[in-house]
């Protein structure tokens, strides 16, 4: 079974299971040395607010969550994140475990964006739930902070319009 890195939303397992419908066997709290998270990538339909995505940065990393999933589940993810659209594209990482056998190397698919926009900042909502899955899963307490720290702006009228229709065509059938 592959594995999937989650450093956005779906850190938080609530959001994968019910948002997203992916059930997973385990989950291991990682790091991925060479990128960075950012969080001003526009979203497919303009809503004024931004999400995550990694960037190549040999100086930096990025913590998340490694979920093992099944190949059904990752080909629902490729769907769920728009890559037949260009939204994201997969990518292959090598994750360092933060727990038990931290010298153990897990390769994960992930999911990264070229497109950006410094002119947006993501919601507050987003960022606790980015938050929320930091904390269920462990993730050192000064990398949460880092998290509360990034800007954010309240939640936009389009945004809490449109999640309902998004979050219907994200589920499974």
């Amino acid at each position: 079974m592959p594995w999937y890195f989650a450093y956005g939303s779906n850190m938080q397992s609530a959001t994968l299971r019910g948002r997203r419908g992916i059930h997973f066997a385990r989950a291991v709290p990682g790091r991925v040395y060479g990128w960075r998270l950012v969080l001003d990538k526009p979203p497919l339909v303009p809503i004024g607010e931004s999400f995550a995505t990694i960037i190549a940065d040999a100086t930096a990393e990025v913590l998340g969550v490694a979920y093992e999933i099944s190949e059904v589940d990752l080909a629902h993810l490729d769907m769920s994140e728009g890559v037949p659209l260009g939204n994201y594209q997969r990518i292959e990482l090598a994750v360092q475990p933060l727990t038990g056998r931290t010298d153990a190397t897990l390769t994960a698919f992930a999911f990264m964006s070229e497109h950006r926009d410094p002119a947006l900042q993501p919601s507050s909502r987003y960022m606790s739930l980015l938050i929320d899955g930091a904390l269920e899963h462990g993730l050192p307490a000064q990398y949460v902070e880092f998290l509360r720290a990034i800007p954010a702006r309240p939640e936009t009228p389009a945004a809490a319009q449109l999640r309902p229709l998004i979050d219907r065509v994200m589920r499974r059938r």
